[in-house]
Order: structure tokens, then C-alpha cells, then sequence
């Protein structure tokens, strides 16, 4: 600990993002990115933004692309927030929206990570909601009466790392029985089969979703997020990203993710390739004895009755093919399996028939 330090930095504990390795031939399914490139019309417009244009400030508004992505979702640009990144939306919604004397904020035990780090940073406090036996969410835990209102609710959807989706009905309810509260869904994953809750946003002020262009858009690499909402809730964040950093997106992200929202076509594509990458992944792991929890999202997340996942890990690792285990109480003996390509998820499940000592899929 340094004497320079503020008082809360010792009480950190960062976030530890999945290995990005240096190594060039390395197979990466442990970080949820495309196989696939982003929109050729996405690129072509980044191409075209470096430019002479670049001397200048980019808008602070974001205001084209938010209106794109209004015009995705049926919602008015009022309603949009623009971030560098789904975790900096992230920030600005445990900073604006859940700091209130003290009060705990809701979540699962098993989610993102990143909520935790986000607790401590902005001296929230939090009341962990057990997953059920089979890792989905239970509702009942974040509809019932407490004596002391929450700060807000907050859940993955699908849910990371388990890719299992609640239905709408569920997250209506929740968002009714909390109507004084921010209920916000973070939707990283949504597109490759689970149901938006955008679609309840005309009905509840309290919803908020998060989306990503790291997934579904293939663009982990521009850092782009955005939040969709009531009036009110993008107001606050927007008075936060204010008071931090006014120019969060330059003028090539806000090109390259224009080009991306208006590019539905190759969009739904893309989608709908991951989707039957894994439905294929899923068949091929469980006949080799794996247990794949139901996924909605771009990865799998698999834990085979008689093989060690830690040991699993190393030895896909050993054979060059990265996948993410997180050694933590009741998920350690899963494996997270970003869908890869055809060849790409082939490639794994030979791999994992030799450390399994089934010879099938050889």
C-alpha cells in the first residue's frame, strides 16, 4: 500500500478480465467474443472516419447513434445512454442509480463478476440472492416484502457465466413489485436467444437494459455499450458521465457502431450462426458426457460427472485451446465455452474426447 493512495484503494478488488494471451495461434474460447468479423459496412465506415475530422472532438452526445439505436428499439433518443463499453454504462448505473444511504442492492450469487467490483468501488452495499439448485434465478427472492426498501436490483440476462434466461414475465414481475426501485437487466448477451426487456420498457419506468457491441455486433474491440430506459434513469446517467467524462466515444466508434445498427441483415446472420454453432457444440459435448446448462447466449457453460474442470482447463490449455474456469463455490467444477466456429468448436471437442479418453469424435 502506497502513502499516495486514496483511503478506499487497499479495500480494491479489481475485476480480472478473461486472459487475452500473446500467443498468436492459441484457440480463444474463454472471453464470449465473435468468431466472426464485425459488419463489412461497420468497417467500411470506421475506413472512411479516420480522417482529417479527426483534429476534432467527437460529439458528446453520441446523437446519430443514439438515434440509431432508438430507431432499433422503437424507443426516442431520450431514452438512450452511450458509453465507452457496456462496463462503463455499468459504472454509471451503480454511481447514479444505486448509492442510496446505505440501502443493499439486490443480485444473484453467481453473475457477472463485475458487480462485486462495482459494490466496493461505490461503497455499495449488497444482498447476495442465491441461485436455485439447477442456476436459475428465483424470482421470489427479489419479489417478496423487506423491511428496508432496496437501492436496486440488478441481474445478467441470460445470466453469466450460467447463459441461462429468465422470460419476461418473470422480469415483469419483478419490476412490479419494485416500482420505486432501478430494476436494471444487463442483456450482453440477449441476441443469440433470449427476450429483451426493452419490450416492457412502455410499460414499467424502472427498467433499465444494458446492452454491448462486444457480442452480438463483434466489436469487443471498439468499446461501445448503451443503456435504454425511462427518461428519468438516462438523465441520471447521463448527469454522471457529465461530471466524468463528457467525451466517452470517439468519432470511429460512433461510425463503425452506426453502420453496425443499420447493417441488420448481416446482424441476424451472424446471429443465427452462433445459435447453430451451439446447438451443434451442445450435442457434441453432451456425447461426451458433459451437462450443459440451457443456454441463450454465445457460450456454453459444461461440467462432466467424472473429470476435475480445473484439470479440464489445463489440458485444453496445454493443447492450445483457451476456456474460462472460475474457481468459485458451486460453479468450479463448470467450464465457460465461448462458440467458436464449426471447425473451431470441432477442434475442441476432439481435444477434450483425448482428455477424456473417448476416442468418438476422433
Amino acid at each position: 500500500m502506497s502513502r499516495f493512495w486514496s483511503d478506499h484503494v487497499a479495500g480494491l478488488s479489481p475485476y480480472v478480465p478473461g486472459e487475452q494471451p500473446k500467443i498468436l495461434d492459441l484457440l480463444k474460447l474463454n472471453t464470449n467474443e465473435h468468431p466472426w468479423g464485425p459488419s463489412p459496412l461497420a468497417i467500411k465506415a470506421m475506413q472512411e472516419a479516420a480522417n482529417d475530422r479527426l483534429r476534432l472532438y467527437p460529439d458528446p452526445q453520441s446523437t446519430a447513434l443514439c438515434q440509431a439505436i432508438a430507431d432499433h428499439h422503437n424507443v426516442s433518443p431520450a431514452q438512450v445512454f452511450v458509453g465507452n463499453g457496456s462496463d462503463e454504462v455499468l459504472a454509471h448505473v451503480f454511481n447514479g442509480l444505486f448509492r442510496h444511504a446505505g440501502r443493499p442492492l439486490l443480485m444473484p450469487d453467481i453473475t457477472y463478476s463485475f458487480y462485486k467490483t462495482y459494490c466496493r468501488l461505490f461503497d455499495v452495499p449488497v444482498e447476495i440472492q442465491p441461485l436455485a439448485d439447477d442456476f436459475s434465478i428465483c424470482v421470489d427472492d427479489y419479489t417478496r416484502a423487506r423491511a428496508v426498501l432496496p437501492a436496486g436490483i440488478i441481474f445478467a440476462n441470460p445470466n453469466a457465466p450460467t447463459s441461462m434466461a429468465l422470460g419476461l414475465d418473470d422480469i415483469r414481475g419483478i419490476a412490479r413489485a419494485n416500482a420505486d426501485i432501478a430494476v436494471i437487466v444487463d442483456e450482453a448477451y440477449v441476441d443469440f436467444g433470449a427476450d429483451s426487456a426493452v419490450a416492457l420498457l412502455s410499460e414499467f419506468d424502472n427498467i433499465a437494459v444494458v446492452h454491448t457491441f462486444s457480442k452480438s455486433r463483434s466489436l469487443a474491440g471498439l468499446r461501445v455499450g448503451y443503456a435504454v430506459g425511462s427518461a428519468a434513469i438516462i438523465e441520471a446517467l447521463v448527469r454522471v458521465k457529465d461530471s466524468f467524462n463528457s467525451y466517452p466515444l470517439d468519432s470511429i466508434a460512433q461510425a463503425g457502431a452506426i453502420a453496425s445498427i443499420l447493417d441488420r441483415d448481416y446482424f441476424r446472420r451472424a446471429c443465427q450462426a452462433i445459435v447453430d454453432a451451439r446447438e451443434a457444440l451442445v450435442a457434441d459435448l453432451a456425447a461426451l458426457g458433459f451437462e450443459v446448462l440451457p443456454s441463450a447466449a454465445n457460450f456454453v457453460f459444461a461440467r462432466h460427472p467424472q473429470h476435475d474442470a480445473a484439470g479440464l482447463a489445463s489440458g485444453l490449455r496445454d493443447n492450445r485451446i483457451l476456456v474460462r474456469h472460475f474457481a468459485q463455490p458451486r460453479i468450479d467444477q463448470f467450464l465457460r465455452i465461448t462458440v467458436g466456429t464449426p471447425d473451431e468448436c470441432q477442434r475442441l471437442c476432439q481435444v477434450l474426447a483425448v482428455l477424456l479418453g473417448d476416442q468418438k469424435l476422433q
